[in-house]
Parts: C-alpha cells; sequence; structure tokens
C-alpha cells in the first residue's frame, strides 16, 4: 500500500480493531469467469477458497504474535500455506530500517540462470520509481535470465523524481555486483508512503549479510517482510502436471489498502520452477491478472505501485514451453490462475477495518466489460460497503449502484439477491421480501448479492470488503 507524504510521527495510535465474531459457514463459489476467457471454468478456481473457507480464530492461532506497532488481526485471515521449496528460488529478508519498531522490511530473492520473468504493473498516471524500472528493463531483456527481485516495505519511493530512480539504480548496481548479474536483471518493487525518496543505502549496507541468508525456504518470511498495514501474510500454493511432470507454484503478496482494479494495488510475487519462455510467461500474467487481481476492490483507490511479477526457473524437470496456448500447459494454467485468485481474495479478507467478505455477482449484462463496471459499482459504493458494515440489507443502495454505473440496464427486470434470498424483482420489491431473515442473513461473515440486469449475457464477478470506523482510524493514523 502508498501513502501520501510523511509528516512528523505523533504519540497517537491506531484505534483498537473489534473483535472477531463467529463466522457462519457460508458456501462461497467462484464464479464463473467472463465468457472471453476461453476455457475458464468455476471448477478452475475452486482451489483458490479452500483455506477461505477455514475459520478466522485458526488463522489467528497459527499467526505469530503481532510486532509492535502492527494491528489486530483479520476476523477474515486465512492461515499461511505450507510452502515448500522452489527449485531454483532462494530468499532472505532483514531489518533495513525503514520502520522504527523492529520488523524485517527487507526481501531478496535470488533466481537460477536462465529464470524468465514477466510482469503486470500499475497504469497509475503517478508511477512510482521501482515500476519504472521493471517495465523498462523487462522491456530490454524481454524477460530473459531475470536473477534477482528486492522489495522493501516502508516507503514506496513514489513522486520523488530522477533521485528516486536513481536510488532504484544503485540498489540494482549493488545487487548485480554481489550476484555477478546484468543490472537489468535485477527487479525491484517497494511499498509505503508516497513522496519519500528510497534511502538506499538502508539496502545495500545489508547485501552482504542478505547473501549468507540465503535459504531455498522461507516464503513465509517473505511475506511478512513486504507487509505494511497487512495484518496477515498472504500466500498460496499449488502442483500441477505439465506433459507428465510435476512443477510447483508458489506466490505471496501484500496489500490491505488502496485496494482496486486496474492491476489491484498491491505487490505479489510468483514463482515456479516449470520451465516457460519469457513471451509465454507474459501472456500468462497478463491473462490471469483480469480474472484475480482486477476483480477485488476494497476502497476503490488505486496506487502507484502496483507489481505482479511471475518468475519460472526452468529448475523442474518438465520440458520447456514456448506457447501459453500449449496444451501441456492446460493443468499449469489452471493452477495458476488458482494461486493468482487465491493471493487476491486474500487482499480482500485484509482490507482495513474489514468485517466482511463479500461476493458481487452481475448477470444479464450487455458484455462482460458492462457488467464488470456495474459490479464493481456496487462494490465501491460507500453507501453500499457501510449497509454491509451495518448488517442492514437496504437493497435500495444496490438499486441506487447499478443505476450510477451508467450501463445498460432494463429497470423492470433488474432483480436483486442476497443470498438465496431474493429482495427485489422485475423492477420493485419481491413479493417474498422478509425483513426478518433478510436482517439475519445479513450478520454472516461472509455475504453474496447477486443481480440480473436484465439486458444481455455478460457476467462477472466482483470481491469487497465493507467500510467500517476502523478503516478510517488505520487510514486517519497512518502516518501518525
Amino acid at each position: 500500500m502508498t501513502r501520501p507524504p510523511a509528516k512528523p510521527p505523533a504519540a497517537k495510535k491506531p484505534a483498537a480493531k473489534p473483535a472477531a465474531k463467529t463466522p457462519a459457514a457460508i458456501a462461497m463459489e467462484v464464479a464463473a469467469k467472463p465468457v472471453e476467457v476461453v476455457g475458464q471454468t468455476i471448477e478452475r478456481a475452486r482451489a483458490a477458497l479452500k483455506r477461505a473457507d477455514k475459520q478466522p480464530q485458526a488463522a489467528a492461532a497459527a499467526a505469530p504474535a503481532p510486532a509492535k506497532g502492527a494491528l489486530p488481526v483479520s476476523p477474515l485471515a486465512v492461515p499461511f500455506p505450507k510452502i515448500p521449496p522452489i527449485a531454483g528460488v532462494q530468499i532472505a529478508t532483514a531489518r533495513a530500517g525503514f520502520y522504527k519498531h523492529e520488523r524485517d522490511d527487507l526481501l531478496v530473492m535470488r533466481f537460477a540462470k536462465g529464470t524468465s520473468a514477466a510482469g503486470v504493473f500499475t497504469r497509475h498516471g503517478i508511477g512510482s520509481a521501482p515500476v519504472d524500472w521493471c517495465k523498462k528493463h523487462l522491456e530490454m531483456s524481454k524477460g530473459a535470465d531475470a536473477r534477482a527481485l528486492v522489495v522493501n516495505a516502508g516507503c514506496a519511493n513514489s513522486f520523488t523524481g530522477k533521485p528516486g530512480a536513481d536510488a532504484v539504480r544503485r540498489v540494482a548496481s549493488a545487487v548485480a555486483k554481489r550476484f555477478d548479474c546484468r543490472q537489468r536483471d535485477v527487479m525491484v518493487a517497494s511499498t509505503g508512503v508516497i513522496g519519500v525518496l528510497l534511502d538506499d543505502a538502508k539496502i545495500t549496507q545489508r547485501l552482504s549479510d542478505i547473501e549468507t541468508r540465503l535459504t531455498d525456504d522461507n516464503w513465509a518470511g517473505a511475506a511478512r517482510a513486504i507487509m505494511t498495514t497487512d495484518t496477515f501474510a498472504k500466500g498460496a500454493y499449488a502442483e500441477a502436471v505439465i506433459d507428465g511432470e510435476k512443477v510447483k507454484i508458489a506466490g505471496i503478496c501484500k496489500g490491505s489498502g488502496m485496494i482496486a482494479p486496474d492491476m489491484a494495488t498491491m505487490l505479489a510475487f510468483v514463482a515456479t520452477d516449470a520451465a516457460i519462455s519469457p513471451a509465454a510467461l507474459q501472456t500468462l500474467a497478463s491473462l490471469y491478472t483480469r480474472t484475480t487481481f482486477n476483480c477485488v476492490t476494497v476502497d476503490g483507490d488505486r496506487s502507484t505501485n502496483d507489481t505482479l511479477l511471475l518468475f519460472a526457473t526452468g529448475q523442474s524437470s518438465a520440458p520447456n514451453i514456448s506457447r501459453a496456448g500449449d496444451k501441456r500447459l492446460a493443468d499449469f494454467r489452471e493452477k495458476l490462475e488458482a494461486v493468482l485468485l487465491d493471493l487476491a481474495l486474500q487482499l480482500v479478507r485484509d482490507g482495513e477495518g474489514a468485517s466482511k467478505f463479500v461476493k458481487i455477482s452481475v448477470t444479464g449484462a450487455e458484455s462482460p466489460a458492462s457488467a464488470r463496471k456495474i459490479a464493481r459499482t456496487i462494490a465501491e459504493s460507500p453507501l453500499v460497503k457501510t449497509a454491509f458494515a451495518g448488517e442492514d440489507a437496504n437493497w435500495g443502495r444496490i438499486a441506487m449502484a447499478i443505476g450510477r454505473a451508467d450501463e445498460p440496464i432494463d429497470r423492470d427486470r433488474v432483480k436483486i439477491q442476497f443470498g438465496p434470498l431474493i429482495a427485489a424483482q422485475d423492477g420493485l420489491i419481491s413479493p417474498t421480501y422478509d425483513e426478518a431473515k433478510m436482517s439475519a442473513y445479513m450478520k454472516n461473515q461472509e455475504l453474496e448479492v447477486s443481480v440480473d440486469v436484465g439486458v444481455g449475457r455478460g457476467t462477472a464477478t466482483v470481491w469487497t470488503c465493507d467500510l467500517t470506523k476502523q478503516y478510517v482510524a488505520i487510514n486517519g493514523d497512518y502516518r501518525s
């Protein structure tokens, strides 16, 4: 998450988060993907929600005690998965000192020679120096032979002009010398406060120590090191088969606020030991970003530092694949999308101050793009989100958001449903509407709103959370 420029710290502490509620067992299937994504099925993403059904209390019990300055763990949290080593990936974390309290805030990954890389980045008008660096050098190298990734939390290095770009270059240069590779083979990412220049010396002076701490097995530590206002570490893992050979896919991400579709506001790093060409890897990254990270929203705000980087080390025994559409990649494509969706949904579960996990499904739209816009408008409406927080089945706010999306609809055919309960249909309140049942449903920790707008066959799904007083407290106190 990136934030406005820093101001002098005050003694004020973040407000306490409400106590976690006992979740109801609500079965939430992943919706069918937009029709333009050929061959997608509901089953392909089911694995992404496996851990999402676990009790938040189990996640809290499995997580380490919050560090000083950390927020209470989200009541929607899920446990960090067991992620085995990925051949060709080494990981180390350290405390560089971007935060005053004791915590790791620096992540370095080293990759085997010949690792392919692909990336999808923010389209924000004010991009960051790390994003500029990665975009430029991925284009120069065509994604071939990525050797390292350096990530810091606590400073976004965004809106910092030439000094910020120079800081990134110095980091990449120091890492390249240490790892015996070219500057362009080093990817860099940052997250934290906007407008603060990166003190690159805090990173470069730790590199000798980092090198000695590189290990094959530290995905959980990596996920914790990149957290900002995140309340739990986020990871996902899957295994796939390529031409009869097993390959592994592992990923981590961070994000809690300033989350909205347009790449999605977050940092995400995914690695596989499969051998996939850079061009094919880029096609897959771009394709599945649309159906995963671009389908979640917490608060409607987009960031300057959005980054998804995908690495393929080629260290498994699977054959080298050069085309994204290769039939031998069918299982890998499904599992990769499931990993990305799992990570994306965890961003929503850790939405700042969130107490409700909400799935918005839109059908009957003129096109998938129109359905997506309607779903996003509902999901980002402050009035809708505060109704979720207050457990108020105010379906009129859903109707309001549908109309202000400015997309084709048939008012007299619109249908609004909360879980299995129909609130409105054929343009007016449902004859079966039951306020007591609606109110009882809204007390669930996981909610589903379904809307049909009656003009076509376009469908889309967006996941979001509620908007609580805690969101205001967290963001009002972010720099203090």
